[in-house]
């Protein structure tokens, strides 16, 4: 891994082929998603290191069976399909990485990406909404996708029917981002397959976290929301039903520390009545691109040029040579007693254990690569069934 020479005006970290490899074959095995990628990295040092150590680790931690550790060859597989499909893989701490991504919960240590990265450099806004939209539902859309690319924001949507394909449309000419539920060769739905050509062709992007060939199931969209969120200062819904997935993502904007707008609705149509209830408890109510623009220009300034300016976890950086101590059996009995089906804090656990950090990491990732351990928000943890 090697940084850019002094003077450079790129930052971050540059990955080698083959640690691209082992990244992508890391985060593609069993247990291993993205806050437990970044415990095993920086516990061993390297991806390369971490992928020796996984069945060893699930062993520890009471695996019933052989933890399924990603091949080479399915990593090159994926490397040639991403190539074909015009795809590469982005890491987190890359130049060409989100940086507003940095700032979430369990951000994607690798990402797909179709199309320019210029784009990250913006400021971005999400605008989501019902797929079964109103004539008027998706007049607004547009009217505020407009809007909002004329005032120097890219438009972030899940490039699904209704709400999201309006934003998409919208916001062609100056700029737009799609993000998959599945892998970035599977798209849905399909008839959207024109529109993803005009948008990678016109300098946008879309993205993905999950496997090429992946076919998005329902548990899979909450995961793909969570970045639509995260990588905007602000999120817009229009018309929202009270069961709607873009609820889901009007939440993980307010965990995420991210402005959430709505567009009121006849009270009458049920399509509007989630978006309605979020004007209720405080999301500010749009009527037009303005109301969203005069809260978020404080955010990014004047001219929108300015990346995105919070307080970024520090990216993943392997440490070839790192070593951890494999923790004694009473440190486990002291972790495993401590933890429960309510979650907790792992400085919580430090505290109460009187163990080590790294000691306690440790065993949570025992416990986590064999499927004993769930992982919440805000970073805690907890023991599952």
């Amino acid at each position: 891994m090697t940084r850019p020479a002094a003077g450079s005006n790129t930052t971050g970290i540059t990955l080698s082929d083959n640690q691209r490899l082992n990244w992508l074959r890391l985060i593609r095995s069993e247990n291993v998603g993205p806050a437990t990628f970044r415990d095993l990295v920086n516990h061993f040092g390297t991806a390369e290191a971490a992928l020796a150590a996984l069945p060893e680790l699930s062993r520890r931690g009471g695996a019933s069976r052989r933890i399924r550790v990603s091949p080479i060859e399915d990593a090159e597989r994926e490397m040639v399909a991403a190539a074909r499909a015009g795809a590469r893989f982005v890491a987190l701490g890359e130049a060409d990485y989100p940086a507003p991504l940095r700032h979430i919960d369990g951000p994607p240590p690798l990402i797909a990406v179709r199309g320019s990265t210029a784009a990250f450099a913006a400021p971005m806004v999400a605008i989501v909404g019902s797929r079964n939209c109103s004539i008027a539902g998706r007049k607004m859309a547009t009217i505020l996708a407009t809007g909002l690319g004329d005032a120097g924001f890219v438009v972030v949507s899940g490039l699904a029917r209704g709400i999201d394909t309006a934003a998409h449309e919208a916001s062609v000419a100056s700029g737009t981002i799609a993000v998959f539920a599945g892998g970035i060769d599977r798209l849905y739905p399909p008839e959207n397959g024109p529109l993803l050509e005009r948008i990678v062709a016109a300098g946008g992007a879309a993205i993905s976290e999950m496997p090429f060939g992946w076919s998005p199931r329902g548990r899979d969209f909450p995961r793909r929301n969570r970045l639509i969120s995260g990588l905007s200062l602000g999120v817009v819904v229009i018309e929202a039903a009270t069961r709607s997935g873009s609820l889901i993502t009007a939440r993980l904007a307010l965990e995420q520390n991210r402005e959430v707008f709505a567009v009121p609705g006849s009270p009458l149509d049920p399509r509007c009545e989630g978006s309605n209830r979020l004007i209720k408890r405080g999301a500010a109510l749009v009527t037009e691109a303005r109301d969203i623009i005069d809260i978020l220009k404080p955010l990014v300034g004047d001219l929108f040029g300015r990346p995105f300016d919070g307080e970024a976890r520090e990216p993943i950086e392997e440490r070839p040579g790192t070593v951890a101590a494999e923790p004694a059996e009473n440190d486990r009995g002291r972790i495993l007693a401590a933890l429960g089906p309510t979650p907790v804090e792992i400085d919580e656990i430090v505290r109460h254990t009187g163990l080590a950090l790294q000691t306690v990491y440790l065993v949570l990732l025992e416990l986590d690569l064999a499927g004993r351990l769930e992982r919440h928000p805000g970073g805690k943890v907890s023991l599952t069934g």
